[in-house]
């Protein structure tokens, strides 16, 4: 049994059958990927994982507990965060200030605005941010404005807004897209070190294959809905039948 298990999953728009009958098992503290050509079901199923739909059936577990019908804070509240493809940050904000939103806030969604009045309190919070941002490699830049940053340190930063909720499970929707390849490869150093220092697991949907076979312990492929094969990146690269999926060729 994995952290999370997908059974059956089936997901339909209109006439379009965008998920057909999907089944996913993701093993805990691994980097798995999902990755298939354009309309394949990848952001479907991701948008299944954390509540923003419901699938028509089947059914998606993480630790033994079902996610579905469950709001954005309860699924948070479980241990999954999402990184979007298009960086989440508060643009007229520092950078430390983006990084003390998630500190404050707590498991129910709710922020712990007693901390305020609790030196205590606030002085954990802000040692819990500062060390974040040394954590990222950004705490040389915790007055910059968040919008005039890179697109990568953009990345890094929501990141590590993520990260500061102590997730068990990461889930990153083509973290480097926009990315010139220096931030792309930075973002993948970044990644291999929280993959070395946390105990976490990370799912990542990507179409850049350096970074999907520079990071994936194992690699689910998908096309029009319905996985075609699941193995390891060594046994990916010359399948036929992700030859077929992404070029056209005969298996």
């Amino acid at each position: 049994m994995g952290i999370l298990e997908i059974k059956n999953v089936n997901k339909r728009f209109g006439g379009l059958q965008a998920l057909g009958n999907v089944n996913l098992s993701v093993a805990e503290n691994t980097v798995h990927a999902i990755i298939g050509p354009n309309g394949a079901g990848k952001s479907t199923l991701l948008n299944c994982l954390v509540g923003k739909l419901i699938p028509d059936t089947g059914s998606v577990m993480f630790d033994g507990q079902s996610v579905l019908g469950r709001a954005p804070y309860e699924i948070n509240q479980m241990g999954i965060s999402r990184v979007f493809q298009t960086p989440e940050i508060f643009g007229d904000l520092t950078v430390m200030e983006n990084m003390l939103i998630p500190c404050f806030a707590k498991r129910d969604g709710s922020f712990e605005m007693n901390a305020l009045s609790t030196m205590s309190k606030q002085r954990d919070i802000m040692e819990k941010a500062e060390q974040m941002l040394v954590d990222m490699n950004m705490a040389d830049k915790r007055h910059m404005h968040a919008a005039s940053m890179s697109r990568g340190d953009k990345r890094r930063l929501e990141i590590g807004m993520c990260l500061s909720q102590e997730p068990r499970l990461l889930l990153l929707d083509e973290p480097t897209a926009g990315m010139a390849r220096a931030d792309t490869n930075n973002t993948i150093d970044l990644l291999k070190q929280i993959k070395a220092e946390r105990d976490i697991t990370i799912a990542i949907i990507e179409h850049d294959m350096h970074v999907v076979f520079s990071l994936a312990e194992r690699i689910t492929v998908l096309a029009q809905g319905t996985p075609l094969v699941e193995d390891t990146p060594e046994k990916i690269k010359g399948h036929p039948k992700v030859r077929e999926a992404y070029l056209g060729e005969s298996a």
